[in-house]
């Protein structure tokens, strides 16, 4: 199944959003590398590195990944466990263009509904997500690692016409 979307006139290509092949991981395990170390200032260089082993070896591969094409080449993606978003990454190239709205949409239309966890240190990614029609439903303080970045779990649709963010926790 692929997907034609129209992004905004700052560029003037389309982008097709494809299944993940096996000849898409370098690129897209370096991408997710690029856009992590730009908005993950706040984890450790060493961890992000480990972490962009597990994305090319078991991640990308396992779990139900969808990728933006634009000129030809990889320029986003996101990963589905079942409803479940386990990351959605643009080229920082890229980003602004509409591309991480084309690959919600892409997902939405086909779950019908969709979570996430987002650290909230990263304001601009909560932002995104919050234009995007999620909302915060639930945070923890520490991140899969037991590091001290918490986390909020988002949603769309939203529980009971829910807009907000939990606060942290006392």
């Amino acid at each position: 199944m692929y997907s034609v979307a129209r992004i905004p006139a700052q560029q003037t290509s389309t982008v097709a959003i494809r299944p993940y092949e096996s000849r898409d991981n370098q690129r897209l395990s370096a991408l997710w590398l690029e856009a992590s170390l730009i908005s993950h200032t706040f984890l450790p260089e060493s961890l992000l590195l480990t972490q962009q082993k597990l994305v090319a070896e078991k991640y990308l591969a396992e779990t139900e990944t969808w990728v933006a094409i634009a000129d030809d080449l990889p320029v986003g993606f996101i990963g589905l466990m079942d409803q479940f978003i386990g990351g959605l990454f643009v080229a920082p190239e890229a980003q602004g263009m509409g591309i991480g709205g084309e690959l919600l949409r892409h997902a939405f239309e086909l779950k019908g509904h969709l979570a996430l966890e987002v650290y909230a240190a990263n304001h601009r990614a909560v932002a995104f997500y919050r234009r995007h029609g999620f909302c915060g439903v639930r945070r923890r303080e520490t991140d899969d690692n037991g590091l001290p970045h918490p986390l909020i779990l988002m949603q769309k649709p939203c529980p009971s016409g829910r807009k907000t963010t939990p606060a942290p926790s006392a």
